[in-house]
């Protein structure tokens, strides 16, 4: 929100994250508990060893994985991919953002061509800081990143022409460093000052913050500077960069001088849960049915290559983080391109599990490359162009069931929801509480597992945890799931924390543990409790 009082402007961010506590899940809750039953998570004996599970506890149709058909086995296994040996957790994230600035880089990329060419090839024109700003010499990953911007600002530069009229873009993408590390680029595509026709431009800031409302606010400044003079973007972007970088939930306060309303403050608040601040479910939804979101969901659970494919970038970028946002608390380790160049459609050869984004018109040069074992989604269509076959069999049925029914029915939950609330409860928070529920269901336990060293180390007990599931048909997934890489991202972040791990699910965790009754927890205790009402039943006879 803007207001102009006293030639002051002050601009707000509101996230949709801070509305995320408005949600109270209590009927995702409940259909979760409807579709799951009664089995819940086991708690070993002092012995360490697990209590023997009641007849009848499991279903006829549930089996471990040493008891599945082979032909299950093999359709649930990951694919054989090449896995990335860093892990990129949420720690490394927090210590790598410590005294960083607000963004890295800015730049506008526009279109040439030489005489002798046919097609347009980016470039950057402009560039703050200037090179010769840096104190040090970037790293060689640091330049290659560099290097590919312009093309990720303009994935298909041979489809531009000179136009006279052009609806501005905003869209984003993402550059993933061999070490894990990852930049985000903010984009506005839009024409440059003049009359008549001529090619587009892109305004683009990189940063190691996730936060799109954020710098879509920043490239709005930008755009209002950019039409009353392309001068006064710099001074402005330099304001920006000399601010603090903010820590969650504060607030910076950028100074500027605009002409004609005199010194301008402009006030940034970054959320204090930002996970959600840069998502879309609702353009992902609109996409892609439920049935199609789940089964893209899954594949990347097990570590999988997805191609998303649209018709334009926006489509691509808003639905290639809201899948990622699915996986929270866990996160996507490997490869992730929103949107990728036409000219680096190789990529998609590689045997590491990715989740890439394509345009429509690279779909000729995608089928003409050797891909296998790959998930293709056309996001405009609604179907998938190729796909492993056993997207629909990998999750526990039962809870996939539960986020069907969550996920089909969200329009009047969350009609529930604000009634019962009276707050403006988002899309956002309603889709993501289901998944984080999910995730409880299934790794919800794992704090009782985690064991202290003679030396104070935090270790986790893995055969323990998948076995205390009361679910076979959850700990087979477990078996499945528990060797991917965001697994032990998950893991190795809480082994190394000193502190208890905050955030939705670990608050969801705790109210789902606090759930299970003392007299519930195992299988022994149930026997003695039959046992007990049936001798009470005797005496009174």
């Amino acid at each position: 929100m803007t207001r102009r009082r006293c030639q002051r402007i002050q601009i707000r961010v509101i996230f949709p994250g801070k509305k995320l506590w408005i949600l109270s899940g209590a009927e995702i809750q409940e259909i979760f508990d409807s579709k799951r039953g009664k089995k819940k998570v086991k708690l070993l004996s002092p012995a360490g060893r697990e209590a023997a599970p009641v007849k009848g506890e499991t279903s006829g149709n549930e089996s471990d994985t040493e008891n599945q058909p082979k032909s299950r086995q093999r359709r649930l296994r990951r694919s054989p991919s090449k896995r990335n040996p860093h892990y990129q957790t949420l720690e490394r994230d927090l210590i790598e953002l410590q005294e960083q600035r607000l963004f890295e880089l800015f730049v506008v990329v526009s279109l040439h061509k030489k005489a002798s060419e046919v097609t347009y090839t980016p470039h950057i024109i402009q560039q703050f800081p200037s090179k010769p700003e840096h104190p040090f010499k970037p790293s060689k990953d640091t330049e290659e990143r560099l290097k590919v911007i312009p093309k990720f600002c303009f994935p298909d530069p041979k489809d531009w022409f000179p136009s006279s009229d052009l609806k501005s873009e905003t869209f984003s993408f993402v550059l993933t460093g061999e070490d894990g590390s990852r930049w985000f680029g903010y984009c506005r595509k839009l024409l440059p000052e003049g009359k008549g026709k001529r090619l587009p431009e892109v305004y683009c800031i990189v940063s190691r913050l996730g936060c799109f409302n954020l710098f879509s606010k920043i490239l709005d400044e930008v755009e209002k500077r950019r039409e009353m003079s392309p001068a006064l973007v710099h001074p402005f972007m330099r304001s920006v960069m000399e601010a603090p970088f903010p820590a969650p939930g504060r607030t910076i306060t950028v100074r500027s001088f605009l002409p004609g309303a005199g010194d301008e403050v402009m006030e940034l608040c970054r959320p204090l849960d930002s996970r959600l601040e840069h998502v879309d479910f609702e353009c992902l939804l609109q996409c892609l049915s439920v049935s199609h979101t789940i089964r893209v969901f899954a594949s990347l659970l097990l570590e999988r290559r997805v191609i998303f494919v649209a018709d334009n970038l926006s489509t691509l970028s808003k639905c290639g983080h809201a899948a990622v946002a699915t996986l929270y608390p866990f996160t996507w380790q490997h490869t992730y391109i929103p949107v990728l160049p036409a000219s680096m459609i190789d990529i998609v050869c590689s045997p590491t599990p990715f989740l890439i984004g394509i345009l429509s018109c690279s779909l000729p040069q995608l089928w003409d490359l050797p891909i296998e074992e790959v998930l293709i989604v056309d996001l405009c269509a609604d179907k998938f162009l190729q796909e492993v076959s056993d997207e629909d069999e990998i999750l526990p049925h039962k809870l996939q069931a539960a986020l069907v029914q969550i996920l089909e029915e969200r329009s009047e939950i969350l009609s529930h929801e604000q009634s019962d609330t009276q707050g403006d409860t988002s899309l956002n928070s309603l889709v993501s509480e289901a998944f984080v529920q999910f995730f409880v269901e299934i790794v919800g336990h794992y704090s009782l597992h985690m064991s202290v060293t003679e030396q104070g180390q935090r270790v986790f007990q893995r055969e323990p945890f998948r076995k205390s599931h009361g679910s076979r048909t959850v700990r087979h997934f477990l078996h499945c799931f528990m060797e991917t890489q965001m697994f032990a991202g998950f893991i190795q972040d809480r082994e190394l924390s000193k502190s208890l791990a905050k955030g939705l699910f670990e608050v969801r965790a705790l109210e789902y543990l606090e759930r299970i009754p003392e007299t519930e927890r195992t299988g022994m205790n149930k026997i003695l409790r039959s046992l007990g009402s049936k001798m009470k039943f005797l005496q009174k006879k």
